[in-house]
């Protein structure tokens, strides 16, 4: 018969990690992507691999998203990104994702997010 330690709880996985709102512009026309991406670890470390998989599905998939048309045509290396919210919460980071969008209505992010 199995018995559990009272003081023994399994650990529920937590649903409030810090997420990173950013923004990636192309140098060459001035043309913004606003997203979110989870940040575990470096901050400037997680948004460089997160660019590098924009880059990569531009490249590899044949997207007609504004980004992904964008990086095909100006190349990754014309494009800077920077932090512009750290968010604890999936859902608090994609309503101030929302809001920057609906606010800015920066021209590389798809026109579903856009409405």
């Amino acid at each position: 018969m199995e018995t559990k330690n009272a003081t023994t709880k399994s650990r529920k996985a937590r649903c409030d990690r810090r997420h990173i709102v950013y923004v990636i512009t192309c140098v060459v026309t001035g043309e913004q992507y606003v997203g979110i991406t989870v940040g575990s670890g470096s901050v400037k470390q997680r948004l460089k691999v997160r660019m590098q998989k924009h880059a990569e599905r531009a490249r590899n998939e044949n997207k007609d998203w504004g980004l992904c048309r964008a990086l095909r045509e100006h190349g990754a290396a014309n494009f800077n990104y920077g932090v512009l919210a750290l968010v604890r919460g999936k859902a608090a980071a994609h309503t101030l994702e929302c809001d920057i969008i609906h606010a800015f209505c920066p021209s590389l992010n798809t026109a579903s997010q856009l409405k």
